[in-house]
């Protein structure tokens, strides 16, 4: 049986609803539409609807706008049906029901993530924890202690330990053998890197290697190395190493898809950073990429490093990646829709509202709040007063009427300041809200039980004698 939704909005959004359903044609839902007589949707109070919505309610679930701020389990309590609140925006509508009409699943994914301390061998073992503690929030799985050349690390067993304590998993990364002896002996749950002539290291202890030839770009000395591995009936992880632009990358990757040809089952990793800290371009899409390069040939190790400052997201950026992608692969379809925390710099619905859409809602407006909205003409702002479109938010200025307002102009320069960036960028604009970044700089977090308090200008009009 089609499962029934009961979607509750406003008078202003109630006709746009409507046609956002129609336009998805058959799906695998039933749905019913309830204006619940307030003028703004998100503005519905819990009071509000269990006053005029009626019962008993033939549904499953009742969405809500995103921005409705109230208690869920309170409403699922009183009609004895699920409450859930759906995307900010009716253009996300569809992406919001695209997946049999439930929202998109991004808490799993089949990909470990190794997050690189370079520098651990110069920092304390306070410094050490607290960079790793972060790194795991972050969303890295595998804590790895960088290991730098001809710099002593006299206190990397003790780093090890101090992880381990803490519950992380650690790996040492290091060319030096004794280094990696001392990591292994003190607990390390992974070794990078070992190869052909240095594999018998891992024999004597209980640490997974991370393979690699031992001469670069040898396919055939990597897999010595994995038959060694294979005949000791250890476990490993085998690395091709990608290689930095102009300096083999291409065939780097040709090295990977070899490598996945003859050896179909063995684990496999990919460090990823020899592209996110040597191309000067935004890592999110390079790490999209690479995300997507590793769920077709089953990679599910990467390796992570944060030096350039550009790259200082790049944990969560991956995070993210690997998450979009098993959902896509998972799905049989492409990485698009699912989620936006890649998109940092455009978006791909940047204009939600249609010039109808302001056009309709300007000439309902009955008071002097400004509104301001974008689409691709501009940024239009708009009160019973007047309807202004521009592409310069300091055009906009003098036809508002507020220089003796200071604090509503400040309020207004801001907001059309943002406007406007939103506007170049290709980004999505709502008033009163940060502009969206992604995963580049995550919001912070709502509190969806209430109201938003009133704005500097709000206030400062009610605090007036």
């Amino acid at each position: 049986m089609a499962e029934r939704l009961l979607f509750l909005t406003g008078h202003l959004a109630r006709a746009r609803l409507e046609r956002v359903l129609a336009d998805l044609g058959q799906t695998s839902f039933s749905h019913e539409i309830v204006d619940i007589g307030v003028k703004v949707a998100a503005l519905m109070t819990e009071e509000i609807i269990v006053r005029r919505l009626k019962q008993p309610v033939i549904a499953d679930r009742v969405v809500l706008p995103g921005r409705y701020r109230g208690d869920l389990e309170r409403l699922s309590a009183v009609f004895g049906v699920p409450f859930v609140r759906g995307p900010d925006e009716l253009a996300d509508l569809p992406a919001y029901l695209g997946r049999e009409g439930k929202p998109v699943d991004l808490s799993q994914h089949e990909m470990r993530i190794f997050a690189e301390i370079v520098d651990a061998s110069i920092m304390s073992i306070d410094a050490i924890v607290e960079h790793a503690q972060v790194l795991a929030a972050a969303g890295a799985d595998v804590i790895d202690l960088g290991c730098l050349p001809e710099t002593p690390f006299p206190h990397l067993a003790e780093a090890v330990r101090a992880l381990k304590a803490r519950g992380l998993a650690v790996s040492v990364d290091s060319a030096n053998v004794e280094e990696l002896e001392a990591g292994a002996k003190a607990g390390a749950d992974y070794l990078l890197s070992l190869h052909e002539e240095t594999i018998g290291l891992a024999f004597e202890y209980g640490a997974i290697p991370i393979l690699i030839p031992a001469v670069p770009g040898d396919l055939d000395s990597l897999g010595r190395a994995i038959d060694a591995a294979s005949a000791a009936g250890i476990s490993f992880i085998a690395d091709p190493v990608l290689d930095p632009i102009h300096f083999g990358f291409a065939h780097s990757l040709g090295r990977f898809i070899e490598a996945r040809r003859r050896w179909p089952d063995v684990e496999m990793m990919m460090g990823t950073g020899n592209l996110t800290e040597l191309t000067d371009a935004d890592t999110s899409g390079i790490t999209a990429v690479l995300a997507g390069l590793c769920s077709e040939l089953m990679i599910r190790n990467v390796l992570v490093v944060h030096v350039s400052p550009h790259t200082v997201r790049t944990v969560e950026e991956h995070d993210r990646a690997r998450r979009i992608m098993f959902a896509a692969k998972r799905d049989h379809a492409l990485p698009r829709g699912y989620d936006a925390g890649l998109l940092q710099i455009h978006d791909r619905k940047p204009y939600p509202n249609s010039n109808e859409d302001i056009d309709a809602l300007a000439r309902a407006v009955r008071d002097a709040n400004f509104r301001i909205m974008t689409t691709d003409d501009g940024i239009h702002i708009f009160n019973r007063d007047g309807h202004r479109v521009a592409q310069d938010a300091f055009e906009l200025f003098p036809g508002l009427n507020v220089e003796n307002d200071g604090a509503h102009a400040f309020y207004l320069g801001a907001e059309l300041t943002k406007a406007e960036l939103a506007w170049k960028l290709g980004k999505r604009y709502i008033q009163d809200e940060p502009l969206p970044w992604g995963v580049a700089a995550p919001p912070a977090e709502e509190d969806r039980m209430r109201l938003a308090k009133a704005g500097h200008t709000l206030r400062a009009k009610k605090d007036v004698p």
